[in-house]
């Protein structure tokens, strides 16, 4: 089963996504914040890290570099709805996926099962 941290500083966001990819069969951590993501990254193993990139403290770009450092195999997908920001993301961590709020729940759960049908095609 596929991990993943969540971080969104928007509750009703937060609890909408997390059950949205518990339905769609992922185990799913969800936290308010980069700064409570940081010690589930150091101490347990996910396969993605879903992250907000506005956020106050620890935004999901400085988030991401951590999450680099301490497991560079744990893929990054941002969400963000902010135009500006998604250009700053691209440049600061060019290997992460990209979603542009509003977006269907859907397109969330076709999104992350294409960044691990692409792993899984690589490694055969």
């Amino acid at each position: 089963m596929i991990r993943i941290l969540l971080a969104e500083d928007d509750q009703a966001m937060r609890g909408y996504i997390s059950r949205a990819l518990e339905n769609a069969g992922y185990s799913v951590v969800a936290v308010g914040s980069g700064e409570d993501a940081l010690p589930h990254l150091q101490t347990e193993i996910f396969d993605l890290l879903l992250s907000d990139i506005v956020m106050p403290v620890m935004d999901g770009i400085e988030l991401a570099q951590h999450c680099n450092e301490i497991s560079p195999s744990t893929k990054v997908m941002f969400i963000t709805g902010f135009a500006a920001v998604t250009l700053k993301a691209s440049r600061e961590a060019p290997h992460a996926k990209m979603l542009s709020k509003p977006f269907h729940l859907k397109d969330l759960v076709l999104e992350i099962e294409r960044m691990f049908e692409d792993a899984t095609a690589l490694s055969m």
